[in-house]
């Protein structure tokens, strides 16, 4: 079973971005994977509650003390208490990870994927920094690019299909 990480902003109001992000959640769920996400609103809550309406599993690793922070959707709530270091721990309990929008805090999150070596793929049409760094390299370090992605099924798709290139 695949753990796919959706990372995105969480203060959005782009309806494009979050209708994305619930079909991503859904297409998680149709695929037998877990989604893991930060917890909270925006973004994260939109994937989760795709992901809920297919019966999937949600994860959400909290950056505060308190479980109850986390969206109504999220089934496993994990409480940090380490702030914005949660993002590593997003990070390093996916397999791979789906980038909506996003802001600093997805930008974040991001380069920890980047440096940690984990297939990413962008939702360029949900704009933010998924659409300026889809098809990019950070820097150096790696070869491969940030995967760009035009709809909910393609970076489904392409996410699954690096996990299992990597396995």
């Amino acid at each position: 079973m695949f753990q796919i990480g959706v990372i995105g902003s969480r203060a959005t109001k782009n309806k494009k971005a979050l209708e994305l992000a619930r079909e991503v959640g859904k297409e998680i769920a149709t695929r037998g994977a877990v989604l893991v996400c930060g917890g909270l609103e925006g973004v994260m809550e939109a994937a989760c509650e795709g992901a809920k309406r297919e019966g999937g599993i949600t994860v959400g690793i909290l950056p505060g003390n308190d479980a109850r922070a986390a969206n109504k959707y999220v089934d496993i709530k994990i409480p940090t208490g380490i702030g914005w270091a949660r993002n590593q721990v997003v990070v390093l309990s996916s397999d791979g990870l789906i980038m909506i929008e996003g802001e600093s805090g997805t930008l974040s999150e991001l380069c920890l994927a980047w440096a940690e070596r984990k297939p990413i793929v962008a939702l360029a049409t949900s704009g933010g920094y998924a659409k300026k760094l889809a098809g990019a390299r950070l820097d150096e370090k790696r070869a491969d690019k940030i995967l760009e992605a035009k709809n909910a099924r393609d970076a489904v798709d392409k996410i699954i299909q690096l996990i299992k290139n990597r396995r």
